[in-house]
């Protein structure tokens, strides 16, 4: 079974004028079809308006369909009474962590939410250091949010949903507002809870290196799901890439350039370490 299963999702923003009059429809995601099994790490990729946001948060039921069925962790996203056990499983991290910070120390905000679905006190306390020490902030835990960075409360609130245990965490370009260590640090934690712990990964991003260890990649474009395949397979298609407004790795995008000026390499190379083979085959 499929943990998240779309089928021809449709998602309108209805804009009304003052006195409740449809002034125009916005047609955000447009007949989508998506498939994720249990344990997947999955990279949502897109331009800005091209709809990966809104399909993120209809995963955690912050937004409901217009058409269209989807289903997460065998549950109808259409039936109220499917909603606290679909939030409960599916964790979001937003791009804004003022969003999701409540509490006054990060000790408390990071064990807020295992508090919410009855985990024991002893259980909450490792789950919180635990957390921390994953996204590199166990120091600041007796610190108040207010006087972090940016980055820094983006780690916290990322700790927050890893110390609920969920099935699976969305996040929704969390890393946009780290610096490269820290996305890096991140990156390196959520992939170390989806190997070990087998946590449904969805990992919507602009950032191409932070795709390439993805199991499969979803691109994006005016609503619609465009392009489906491995990094490798997705990334080989350069030329689609740039017609959607997307750019590719830094190392994907020389040797593509090398194997047009007449270099016998592969399309799809994903690393450094891939072209310097390639070079010297």
């Amino acid at each position: 079974m499929n943990f998240i299963e779309a089928r021809k999702l449709v998602h309108e923003y209805i804009h009304r004028d003052d006195e409740g009059n449809v002034e125009s429809v916005q047609r955000a995601l447009d007949g989508v079809d998506v498939d994720i099994r249990p344990g997947e790490f999955v990279a949502v990729l897109g331009h800005n308006g091209s709809g990966k946001s809104t399909f993120a948060k209809h995963l955690n039921v912050l937004l409901s369909p217009t058409e269209g069925t989807l289903w997460v962790d065998g549950k109808d996203v259409s039936d109220e009474g499917n909603l606290w056990d679909i939030r409960k499983n599916a964790g979001m991290v937003f791009q804004n962590p003022d969003n999701q910070i409540i509490a006054s120390v990060v000790e408390e905000d990071v064990g807020f939410g295992p508090e919410n679905i009855g985990v024991p006190t002893d259980e909450i306390w490792k789950r919180v250091d635990q957390s921390l020490r994953s996204v590199g902030m166990l120091e600041y835990r007796e610190h108040s949010p207010n006087r972090l960075s940016g980055g820094q409360k983006q780690r916290v609130a990322i700790a927050g949903v890893m110390a609920m245990e969920p099935k699976c965490i969305i996040l929704d370009e969390a890393t946009a507002m780290l610096d490269p260590n820290g996305r890096r640090e991140v990156l390196s934690a959520v992939q170390e809870l989806n190997e070990k712990k087998g946590v449904t990964i969805i990992w919507i991003t602009h950032y191409m290196e932070e795709v390439i260890k993805a199991d499969r990649v979803y691109v994006m474009d005016e609503g619609k799901v465009v392009m489906e395949g491995t990094p490798r397979e997705i990334f080989s298609q350069v030329e689609r890439l740039k017609e959607l407004r997307l750019d590719v790795p830094q190392i994907t995008l020389l040797a593509h350039e090398l194997r047009q000026e007449g270099l016998d390499i592969p399309e799809g190379i994903l690393t450094r370490q891939e072209l310097v083979n390639a070079l010297c085959r």
